[in-house]
């Protein structure tokens, strides 16, 4: 059983930057593709940025060039740093945790319990 936690949520200016964390608890976490999400009102849960083990990243064409996904093996965390944020940009973002690939629509098993992201002025 892998279990998330995710922090570093708020309310932020268009422009402005978030760090969002996930710290995961387990012995298998550097085994893991880990994931954000989001998943804005309305809107259906899309993936964000993914890393696998390797240290290979994938990323959403919105986000491209200004959100950086990293982990960090030893604390069991993974970090989302999202800069030039955009008022399409609110939603509540999830951490996720699986084996392999993750897209939209391949997710892996393991969920936290999101961390409301706002971008206004």
């Amino acid at each position: 059983q892998v279990q998330l936690v995710e922090s570093g949520g708020g309310l932020v200016q268009p422009g402005g930057s978030l760090t969002l964390s996930c710290a995961a608890s387990g012995s298998i976490f550097s085994r893991m593709t880990m994931g954000w999400y989001r998943q804005g009102p309305g809107k259906q849960r899309e993936l964000v940025a993914a890393i696998r083990s390797g240290g290979t990243t994938n990323y959403a064409d919105s986000v491209k060039g200004r959100f950086t996904i990293s982990r960090d093996n030893a604390k069991n965390t993974v970090y989302l740093q999202m800069n030039s944020l955009k008022p399409e940009d609110t939603a509540v973002y999830y951490c996720n945790a699986g084996i392999g690939i993750l897209t939209t629509s391949v997710r892996g098993a393991y969920w936290g319990q999101g961390t409301q992201v706002t971008v206004s002025s």
